[in-house]
């Protein structure tokens, strides 16, 4: 009997346990309605329980609001963006455009103007090519002018020409002379030249290019070559540091010089007539 009773207690109170763990699922469920609904992830509606008081309405249509402003300022923003990059890229190019419109200007010009200074640069060229061509032409005509006048009163001989003066004057001013048109006093190189200054002095004393005023008895002719053989008359040289030029004589000088005929060692300081020579091969060039 106690047994049964037993039983029936426990019975009831885990009846009672089971209905009381029932509603707490309940209110669970219910509380886990109200909180679904002020999930703001997602769009789809879902109807409150009748246990959701007004407040939490209130709260849930105000957030949606708020995303929804949310969403149409961050479109708004977006297309602000979009605009400006447009605008930007639109004044961008404009101006991209301009410059690059002005750079070919200027390399336009540029190009126009090395193109002019081009042609006066060949204008110049050419004209500095005629200067130089009629130069020449007038020098080249000047030479001719200057030989024919050399050759109206120098004399050839082999290789070389000759000019006797008509005038007397030192060795000195004798050789500036002759250097002043580009020759010198006579070189003597052989027998055959000796003769042709007899035949071409006659009876007049000449000065010829010898000299020994560097060293005394080192005689040296005009262009620095030493004295290896020579036309010395009859006792000469015999004047020592007196006498350090040379004259040729081709006849006998009377009273001064009688029979001597060939060189004469003789004062630098006198006056004589002279021969000049000067080779062919310089009257061709230029």
């Amino acid at each position: 009997m106690s047994d049964g009773i037993y039983d029936n207690v426990i019975k009831t109170e885990s009846e009672g346990m089971k209905t009381e763990r029932v509603e707490m699922m309940v209110e669970i469920y219910e509380s886990v309605d109200c909180v679904g609904d002020h999930d703001f992830r997602t769009e789809t509606n879902i109807q409150q329980p009748p246990e959701c008081t007004e407040s939490d309405s209130v709260r849930i249509r105000s957030s949606r609001a708020a995303l929804v402003c949310l969403v149409l300022l961050c479109v708004l923003l977006l297309t602000a963006v979009i605009v400006l990059c447009v605008y930007i890229h639109s004044n961008s190019s404009t101006n991209y455009t301009e410059e690059t419109h002005q750079l070919l200007t200027n390399i336009t010009n540029l190009i126009e103007e090395r193109d002019q200074l081009l042609n006066k640069i060949t204008n110049l060229t050419e004209e500095r090519d005629g200067l130089i061509i009629k130069n020449k032409n007038l020098n080249e005509r000047d030479r001719l002018r200057n030989e024919l006048q050399i050759c109206a009163v120098w004399t050839c001989y082999q290789s070389s020409i000759y000019y006797i003066s008509n005038e007397t004057k030192n060795w000195t001013e004798s050789r500036r002379y002759c250097t002043d048109r580009g020759a010198d006093l006579i070189i003597i190189n052989n027998r055959e030249e000796q003769d042709f200054v007899k035949n071409i002095s006659g009876a007049a004393v000449v000065w010829i290019g010898l000299t020994d005023s560097d060293v005394e008895g080192t005689w040296k002719w005009v262009d620095g070559s030493a004295l290896t053989s020579g036309f010395w008359a009859s006792g000469e040289p015999n004047g020592g540091t007196r006498e350090n030029c040379v004259v040729t004589v081709a006849v006998p000088k009377f009273p001064e010089w009688p029979g001597l005929v060939g060189w004469l060692d003789e004062s630098c300081n006198q006056a004589y007539q002279w021969i000049c020579e000067k080779n062919i091969s310089q009257l061709m060039l230029p």
